[in-house]
């Protein structure tokens, strides 16, 4: 199974645009479509802020896939202060900052694969993909 992976920091705003740039590079490389790369970039901006603003910094795993599927995988590490509970973070309107409380959920509604863990005191982990159509 070929695949490239790129590890990106996350520990400021401009690793966040980084982290965005990269992620369309990928996306355009295993062509998706123009739909599937916003929605991809769109969570992957989401969750990169996530890492740095709530995770205290962390980096990104940018993964290209190209095999019986093709796509873009990213996992984003932290080793934050953790989510005491996954699915109200989950929720829509659930903040623990000032922000309005779409970023995870909507984020997971954007991508094809979503998976979380985090451990209270030792930091989140979160895997998303979009795959070609």
């Amino acid at each position: 199974m070929p695949t490239t992976t790129d590890t990106l920091p996350i520990t400021s705003s401009d690793d966040v645009v980084r982290v965005r740039q990269k992620v369309r590079v990928r996306a355009t490389e295993v062509g998706l479509s123009l739909v599937d790369q916003t929605k991809l970039i769109t969570a992957a901006s989401e969750l990169a802020r996530n890492t740095l603003d709530y995770g205290k910094g962390g980096h990104a795993d940018i993964e290209t896939i190209i095999a019986e599927r093709r796509g873009v995988r990213v996992v984003f590490r932290d080793r934050g202060p953790g989510i005491p509970d996954i699915q109200e973070a989950l929720t829509d309107g659930f903040t623990s900052g000032n922000g309005l409380g779409h970023g995870l959920g909507g984020a997971r509604r954007l991508v094809d694969d979503f998976d979380i863990e985090s451990t209270v005191g030792a930091g989140t982990t979160v895997a998303i993909a979009r795959w070609k159509r």
